[in-house]
């Protein structure tokens, strides 16, 4: 049911964003990288979003994320690169609010690579800049339900090969979107459209065939996200503490 939903819905978005690509500014680019999702080749190029919805893929995705990132198991990997995929899909999400864009590629040109980030090996995603949409306003609630359908089937498909709780990669997710929704709102010149989009995650409607209510609303509490800063909001551990010269994040329930 929930592929289902996705194909239809990605089917209604390719009917209704205009058709014309757009060129990402250097203020767009420069946001992308900071969230390590780049516009090249990987010069260490792992594998693509294609394989790792392959079920005879998966698994081997999965465990060339634990090499690189040194994760002592298949479920801190995994964890690992929800949270990289989280860093693209929050940026998803500001360039929807800030500009009405939306990346619109196939799964066959996203790849994830090897690189090196202040001194510590990671992964990070490469998309092409042609891939980028523009969208009319007013179907954002269609396309927020198209990202989050997305990651929803990238969730199911990373949980085939561990057993590592879907809460904990959407709060994956979610924390990232906890920082940028913070920025966004507080920023007179993006308030406006990103408290009509937050609004939006926080619908139950929006979640229809991945959870029965927002599981966005639930992690937030009723709270603003400023309030939430600096807090142990998440409920599970995202494992970063295991992963080689990472630390503990700021919002784990672990803290005492």
């Amino acid at each position: 049911m929930v592929d289902r939903a996705l194909t239809q819905l990605v089917e209604l978005c390719e009917n209704t964003y205009n058709k014309d690509m757009t060129k990402l500014s250097a203020e767009q680019i420069r946001q992308l990288n900071s969230y390590s999702v780049y516009l090249t080749s990987p010069a260490h190029r792992l594998f693509t979003l294609h394989d790792l919805m392959d079920n005879t893929k998966t698994a081997d995705c999965i465990k060339a994320v634990q090499t690189v990132s040194g994760s002592p198991n298949m479920t801190v990997a995994a964890s690992f690169f929800m949270r990289r995929v989280g860093m693209f899909i929050n940026m998803q999400m500001y360039n929807l609010a800030t500009s009405d864009e939306m990346w619109n590629g196939d799964e066959s040109k996203m790849c994830f690579g090897a690189i090196e980030e202040y001194g510590n090996k990671t992964v990070s995603t490469f998309v092409v800049e042609n891939d980028w949409k523009l969208v009319d306003e007013d179907k954002h609630r269609d396309i927020i339900r198209k990202i989050l359908l997305w990651a929803n089937k990238i969730i199911r498909q990373i949980r085939t090969v561990t057993t590592i709780s879907p809460l904990t990669l959407w709060e994956n997710i979610f924390g990232f979107l906890l920082w940028q929704y913070h920025v966004m709102l507080e920023n007179p010149a993006t308030s406006d459209t990103a408290r009509a989009d937050f609004i939006i995650l926080k619908e139950d409607e929006t979640w229809k065939d991945i959870a029965s209510k927002s599981l966005f609303a639930k992690f937030l509490n009723g709270h603003e996200p400023s309030e939430l800063l600096n807090t142990t909001v998440r409920k599970t551990c995202c494992f970063s503490k295991d992963v080689p010269k990472l630390m503990q994040c700021g919002f784990c329930p672990l803290i005492y």
